[in-house]
C-alpha cells in the first residue's frame, strides 16, 4: 500500500521551479533511492517530502495511516552539528519529541526506547560519551538511532555516508538494508548511484533535463540509467 504518493509535484526556491510535474509512489517496504546531480532540486523535494517547503502546484500524500511526522530523518551533517556539546543519550531521545506531546521530561518508556535504539545500532556503550568527540561513523549511527525513535515505519536518509572511509561506508549501507528488511521503508538521497543499483528496489532520478521513476531493474535498461551507471557515460 502506497504510504507517500506525489502527484504533479512542483516545487521552487527565488522565484524559479526546479522540479516540475514529478510523479512517484513510495510504498510499504520499499528502498527508494534518490540521485541527481547537484542542483536539480533533490533537497528542496525532501523539504517537501517531510513537510517542511509547500509546493508550488501538485501535493505530497501520506497513506496507509502515515503522517508526516512519523518520517524519520537523518539529515546532511554540518560542521556546527558534528561539534554539538550533547552526550550520545541526549540526542538519541529528541528523536522521540515528534511521537507525542512536547515535554521537559522524557517519559519511562520514551527512556527505554531510545535505549532499543542505542541497542539497535550498536552504540549502547557510547550513550554518556559526548557526540562531539565521536568518529564521523560512531555519529551516524548515532543520528540513526535518533531518526528510528521517530518511526518504525519510514526513514529519509540524506547522503548518510557522506565523509566516511570505505568500511564504515558499507557498515552503514548493511545498516540500512538491514532496517528495510525488517520492514521499514527506506528513502535514501545519494550521489552513489552504485549503492543505488546494489540496494534499492527503486530509483527516482532527479534532473533538470529529464525525470526517471521506476524499478532499478528499468532504470538500468533506461538511457539515463545506463549514462550515471557508467555503461553510457561517465558516473556522477
Amino acid at each position: 500500500m502506497a504510504q507517500l504518493t506525489c502527484e504533479n509535484l512542483t516545487l521552487g526556491y527565488e522565484g524559479r521551479n526546479v522540479i516540475e510535474n514529478l510523479n512517484f509512489t513510495v510504498n510499504a517496504g520499499d528502498y527508494l533511492c534518490i540521485v541527481g546531480e547537484n542542483g536539480a532540486g533533490k533537497s528542496t523535494l525532501i523539504k517537501a517530502l517531510l513537510g517542511l517547503k509547500a509546493p508550488t502546484a501538485g501535493k505530497v500524500l501520506y497513506g496507509d495511516g502515515l503522517k508526516k511526522n512519523e518520517i524519520g530523518y537523518l539529515p546532511q551533517q554540518t560542521q556546527v552539528q558534528k561539534d554539538f556539546p550533547a552526550s550520545v543519550r541526549e540526542i538519541v531521545r529528541t528523536g522521540c519529541l515528534s511521537r507525542g506531546t512536547w515535554s521537559p521530561f522524557y517519559s519511562k518508556s520514551t527512556k527505554a526506547y531510545a535505549e532499543k535504539q542505542m541497542e539497535r545500532m550498536g552504540i549502547t556503550q557510547l550513550a554518556g560519551r559526548c557526540y562531539r568527540e565521536l568518529s564521523g561513523g560512531q555519529q551516524q549511527r548515532v543520528l540513526l538511532a535518533r531518526a528510528l525513535c521517530a518511526t518504525e515505519r519510514m526513514i529519509l536518509l540524506d547522503e548518510p555516508v557522506a565523509g566516511l572511509d570505505p568500511k564504515v561506508t558499507q557498515e552503514m549501507y548493511e545498516l540500512i538494508e538491514g532496517l528495510n528488511k525488517e520492514g521499514i521503508t527506506v528513502i535514501m538521497v545519494s550521489h552513489d548511484v552504485g549503492a543505488a543499483v546494489r540496494y534499492a528496489t527503486h530509483i527516482l532520478h532527479v534532473s533538470k533535463s529529464h525525470m526517471f521513476f521506476g524499478t532499478k531493474e528499468d532504470y538500468l535498461k533506461s538511457d539515463i540509467g545506463r549514462t550515471f551507471t557508467g555503461e553510457g557515460g561517465e558516473n556522477e
